[in-house]
């Protein structure tokens, strides 16, 4: 059965690459908008019997959103055999409960939306929280694969003593299992947060690790405050020049530059940036391909 991909994330190689990993053909879409700003959408590339994968960057999804909707219903109606949703990145999973009257929940909305849309969806390390997984809000196949061995892979290429930072208790699932994998040291921390901005970190114990680099590790790096505040304590302790690395690098406002002042920072290709030095293909072709044989 021939597979086909549509690349909607055309400032990355990241989709093309996947397609071929897959041995799929890039599909073609006319895509345009009328005088009144209305979309125009056609897919080009016969889709009938076919297993279709959507390759999408949803960083700042609000203004892409209708045009991946519509897309989805129409490979639908167009016979498509199953509808893969392949978005490293998956937004709108921070308002996971209503703290104030009126409130819209939105990570609940969003997967609603997604749900009618697609039959599966491929992502990687979402910001689950307070929902133990995809499936509380979303009812379509929702696959979560992690950046651990693509991250694992990354550290054992250098040739340093390396101690692993969890800068909260949130981060620990990851860094234990990569200090597991990569058979170094790791500490992770408390965090407590007063605000967007306002971060307060325990102080690590780096007495006996004077002669090794210390290595953060995050989910994601938003603002960057909690990284910051980290970065404070180990530079009074005079350890080498420390390393960031976080699977989704948003970095609001200035949070990148203050990062780079203070440390060295890389960051999984989920989100297009500079930072990007680990590599998620492998993990999202063994994600799909796994999925299909299961």
């Amino acid at each position: 059965m021939q597979r086909v991909l549509f690349n909607l994330a055309p400032d990355t190689d990241l989709g093309e690459r996947l397609a071929t990993n897959l041995g799929a053909l890039v599909g073609d879409i006319e895509s345009r908008h009328f005088p009144d700003g209305e979309l125009y959408q056609r897919v080009l590339t016969p889709v009938e019997g076919q297993d279709v994968v959507i390759f999408a960057d949803l960083f700042h999804p609000d203004g892409q959103l209708f045009e991946l909707l519509s897309l989805g219903h129409t490979l639908e109606e167009l016979g498509a055999t199953r509808r893969t949703l392949v978005t490293p990145y998956l937004p709108y999973m921070r308002q996971d409960k209503r703290f104030h009257s009126g409130e819209s929940v939105t990570s609940r909305h969003f997967a609603h939306h997604l749900s009618q849309a697609f039959d599966q969806l491929i992502t990687v390390d979402p910001h689950l929280h307070r929902y133990t997984s995809l499936d509380e809000i979303y009812q379509l196949e929702g696959i979560v694969v992690s950046a651990k061995s693509a991250i694992t892979a990354h550290l054992k290429q250098l040739n340093e003593k390396l101690l692993l930072i969890g800068p909260d208790e949130e981060s620990e699932q990851w860094v234990a299992a990569i200090a597991k994998e990569t058979n170094v040291p790791f500490q992770i921390l408390a965090k407590q947060r007063s605000g967007d901005y306002e971060v307060e970190v325990s102080r690590p114990q780096l007495a006996p690790f004077a002669d090794h680099r210390p290595v953060l590790v995050d989910d994601i790096i938003s603002s960057g405050r909690t990284m910051l505040e980290t970065l404070a304590h180990l530079k009074e302790s005079g350890l080498s020049r420390p390393l960031i690395i976080g699977v989704h690098g948003i970095f609001a406002g200035d949070a990148y530059q203050l990062l780079m002042q203070e440390a060295e920072v890389l960051t999984c290709n989920s989100i297009p940036h500079p930072s990007n030095a680990v590599d998620l293909l492998d993990t999202l072709t063994t994600a799909y391909l796994g999925a299909l044989a299961s």
